[in-house]
């Protein structure tokens, strides 16, 4: 959930702010002046800080914004201002504002700002982590030879700057390598720039992408680089690249090709460096043929692919991670939860996790939080463990029935029991050897 502290000295404007963004899902504290807001900042659970620049009692937001960043440089902060401060807003930025907003703030735009606000915090935090621990790949968990190969690739691809292609469910760690090839890569010097491109419309993502000049529309009050220009001699990851629509793939295949921008409004062009990086959860041949991917910006982008094995496919991995999030969330929580009982143990190994390592982690953080004890039980674990494994077992001795019926009216004779089950014979042959069938 994301965490946002409101500050401003006038309580209808912070509480249309607050119903705004809670109804958003995120937890929302108000505070009216500089102050409150470093009181309440002292508990370290704050994402992103939303300020008017005028505050009447002790300090502007630019005073408040350097405090802020003085005691925690990851927390994002989001400035309101009027008109007649907007210089002072562009100043605050230079350092170290996330964005500036202008009254009266349109919700949809505070609501999405706030979002890719707290995004670019997680990242940072994440990225500080990795940039410690990446020199050893098991932070990256692979005790399946399927991921180890697909680690071991993306750390022989970092150093080139051609485009790649990530593939895979949601949730299978696409963000997580393509954050290896920007560490271990000669461009980790530069930025790692994400966008979710199907959380935003068209509109907005043009601008973030390229950039927009002032007055190039409604609200557009100064000049503001895209991201294309702040990955420069970085990496941009481009999350969900089937939700991109056709008139950006145009222009983003014009950029591939060219290596040039021309913000939103503007006229002339500037030459950025960007290695590209894109992931999917679909089928990009789907997409294709489906004809949300442009065939021409497919083939562009698909220089190098990496697909990510779902986790029901590397079960080897299934323990080990689960032992590192007990690790690391036991930790946040401030509680010493030493592993997991016989039975947990094994509903964690047989579920199908298709959610993948997202789904994992959330069983674990919600057992760690609802635990009473030392030791992970059955009872801690999401009801859907427990129900997969009773219906599996359930399903077991169904199969195993039918198999005996199927060979019985066919007389034991394998092939013609194969074409009553509608199955091949080498599937017959081996479900046989599965529910141990002799004959």
């Amino acid at each position: 959930m994301i965490r946002v502290l409101l500050v401003d000295d006038h309580g209808n404007v912070r509480r249309s702010m607050a119903l705004v963004l809670e109804h958003e899902g995120m937890a929302v504290r108000e505070a009216a002046s500089a102050a409150e807001a470093l009181a309440l900042l002292s508990n370290g659970d704050t994402d992103v800080v939303v300020t008017d620049v005028r505050l009447d009692r002790d300090a502007d937001g630019a005073a408040l914004l350097r405090a802020i960043k003085e005691r925690d440089p990851e927390i994002e902060v989001i400035l309101i201002t009027a008109f007649g401060t907007i210089d002072q807003a562009v100043d605050a930025i230079k350092s170290g504002a996330y964005e500036y907003l202008t009254k009266p703030v349109d919700p949809g735009r505070l609501a999405i700002t706030v979002r890719r606000a707290a995004e670019r915090r997680a990242l940072s935090s994440e990225v500080r982590l990795l940039r410690a621990e990446i020199g050893n790949e098991a932070e990256i968990i692979a005790r399946s030879a399927a991921m180890q190969g697909v680690v071991r690739e993306a750390v022989r691809l970092a150093d080139s700057d051609s485009t790649v292609l990530v593939t895979g469910e949601s949730g299978t760690g696409k963000e997580l390598i393509a954050r290896l090839l920007y560490l271990r890569g000669n461009r980790r010097a530069g930025k790692f720039v994400p966008i979710n491109c199907g959380a935003l419309p068209e509109t907005i993502l043009e601008s973030e992408l390229f950039g927009y000049q002032k007055g190039a529309f409604t609200g557009a009050l100064a000049d503001r680089k895209g991201l294309l220009e702040e990955a420069h001699q970085g990496v941009l990851f481009l999350d969900e690249l089937g939700e991109i629509p056709h008139a950006m793939q145009v222009r983003l295949l014009r950029f591939l090709q060219d290596g040039e921008v021309r913000p939103v409004g503007g006229a002339e062009t500037r030459r950025v460096d960007v290695r590209l990086v894109a992931a999917t959860h679909r089928s990009p041949e789907d997409e294709v043929a489906a004809g949300t991917l442009r065939q021409d910006f497919y083939y562009r982008i698909n220089v190098i692919q990496l697909r990510i094995p779902p986790l029901r496919e590397r079960p080897e991995d299934v323990r080990a991670l689960a032992e590192h999030f007990l690790r690391r969330l036991s930790a946040r929580v401030r509680r010493q939860v030493l592993g997991f009982d016989d039975e947990a143990s094994r509903l964690i190994r047989e579920y199908a996790w298709p959610g993948n390592v997202r789904e994992l982690q959330n069983a674990i953080e919600r057992a760690v939080n609802l635990s009473s004890g030392d030791v992970i039980t059955a009872a801690d674990l999401p009801a859907a463990l427990s129900l997969a494994g009773r219906r599996s077992v359930e399903v077991e001795p169904d199969e195993r029935q039918r198999l005996l019926d199927a060979l019985q009216g066919a007389r034991w004779n394998r092939a013609h029991a194969a074409a009553r089950l509608g199955i091949s014979r080498s599937t017959l042959w081996r479900k046989l050897r599965e529910h141990r069938i002799d004959g």
